[in-house]
């Protein structure tokens, strides 16, 4: 099979690709980003992640999920095996030798006297950033220039250009981007620097309490030069883990250590947050990311293919960046997922296939949303019509053209019977409407003119 020839960090890019579209952001994230392909074979994959406690959590909570994105990619269904392969892990596992190697399975309980501080306290010391979340690869676009600018000022100078930074936008825009940017250039410079999910902290704010470390949790918290805290909305509503973290960035702030936050709306609209956290939010500068527009996403996609070392035509570029419009994490969702099907099933990136991978990416409950009236009102509306028009006998080709449109995408977007597609467009037969809608079909893939109006209607409709 194609996926055998895959090596396994490719093939498990493409499994994360099939999570992050699933999967709530805080949980991909904080699970499942730092993950990494290890080896397969005809029977198992094994997945590489950074703790103990990671590998317990996504064996009791997570792995059907996994298993299920695991066989849709790779065709057929693999056990998985989640190793901590690092040495530093490895050694902290009482009664391994050294040299047990790096196929050490770690899907076992703690040796005795170990915890799941332990283990946590292993990963701070062993802080990762994603080496393509860097400023050089972050595309610059008037949504978010703002942003930009401000981190760059902070990675340059910590605690002295804005403090605190707060970074707000809808999920996918970016500000995690912005976050481990700021982490590789201030790292660079020798600072230390933590970067923590809001869920992490609460993790580690909890065992701190259970496990009576409090004193580690300080240390790890305070003593950094830069903190970089992720969606900070969900601490609202935790009592204890708000106050812990209200201590925290006053310790920081006050001693001239920089402290980043990000969320997804500005401190204002933080109504469970305490208003004294949310003054001290506000004392530096709010920074916000609008969603790309057209010509941003597609030099998001330009970027994100030339760091996959492909080549896809412009074309194709432009009609993922059409089709796909509610963020950069779906954008490039479905470019890896386009790329998973040319890599794992040999499908040549063309008009044709790509249309057909992102209607899948379209939920059946998106498309149930979209009203047939709609479509035909959208149809009319982008060939300057009235509706009536198009459901009339009038024949010229300019209307020929629209009609045969609308029964394209009634068919292929909703997916109803020809017959219903008839009796809706003045009561036509069946065969009409077949022979209208196969040859736009046909005809979209060479039709430049044509595939631009399509794009147009759709970008309307779904919108």
């Amino acid at each position: 099979m194609a996926a055998s020839i895959l090596s396994s960090r490719d093939l498990w890019r493409a499994v994360l690709g099939e999570l992050e579209l699933q999967l709530p952001r805080p949980t991909f994230e904080t699970w499942l980003k730092k993950t990494e392909g290890v080896s397969h074979d005809d029977h198992q994959f094994v997945v590489e992640v950074p703790t103990a406690f990671a590998v317990e959590w996504l064996e009791r909570r997570m792995y059907q999920a996994i298993h299920k994105a695991v066989e849709k990619v790779a065709q057929r269904p693999l056990e998985i095996q989640f190793r901590v392969v690092t040495e530093a892990e490895t050694q902290s596992q009482q009664g391994i030798s050294a040299n047990t190697g790096p196929g050490l399975d770690i899907g076992l309980e703690p040796a005795a006297g170990a915890s799941v501080h332990s283990a946590l306290r292993e990963g701070f010391a062993r802080q990762q950033f994603n080496s393509k979340y860097t400023f050089d690869n972050f595309v610059i676009g008037g949504c978010n220039q703002l942003a930009f600018s401000a981190a760059q000022a902070v990675a340059e100078a910590p605690g002295q250009a804005y403090n605190p930074l707060f970074l707000y936008s809808g999920v996918g825009l970016g500000k995690t981007h912005l976050l481990h940017a700021i982490g590789h250039t201030c790292e660079s410079r020798g600072q230390s620097v933590l970067y923590v999910t809001s869920e992490q902290f609460t993790n580690h704010f909890v065992s701190a309490i259970r496990n009576r470390t409090t004193e580690d949790f300080r240390s790890h918290y305070r003593g950094v030069q830069v903190l970089l805290m992720d969606d900070v909305q969900f601490l609202s509503g935790k009592e204890q883990t708000h106050e812990g973290f209200f201590h925290t960035f006053n310790d920081l702030h006050t001693s001239g250590r920089q402290v980043v936050i990000t969320s997804d709306r500005p401190p204002s609209a933080l109504a469970l947050l305490q208003d004294r956290m949310r003054s001290r939010l506000e004392w530096g500068l709010i920074a916000d990311i609008e969603p790309p527009g057209l010509e941003t996403r597609m030099a998001i996609l330009a970027s994100k293919t030339s760091q996959l070392k492909i080549s896809i035509d412009d074309g194709i570029i432009e009609l993922i960046a059409k089709r796909v419009q509610k963020n950069v994490r779906e954008l490039e969702g479905s470019l890896n997922r386009i790329v998973a099907n040319l890599q794992l099933m040999n499908v040549d990136i063309t008009y044709d296939s790509t249309s057909r991978i992102l209607d899948s990416v379209v939920t059946d409950s998106a498309r149930h949303n979209i009203e047939p009236e709609s479509i035909i009102k959208h149809v009319a509306s982008h060939y300057r019509f009235d509706t009536d028009v198009l459901l009339g006998r009038r024949r010229t080709k300019k209307i020929a053209l629209a009609r045969q449109v609308a029964m394209y995408l009634l068919i292929y977007e909703l997916e109803m019977p020809p017959t219903t597609v008839g009796r809706m467009l003045g009561g036509r037969d069946h065969s009409t409407v077949i022979h209208g809608a196969g040859k736009i079909n046909g005809e979209i893939s060479e039709d430049r003119e044509l595939r631009q109006d399509v794009l147009a209607i759709k970008e309307a409709i779904f919108s």
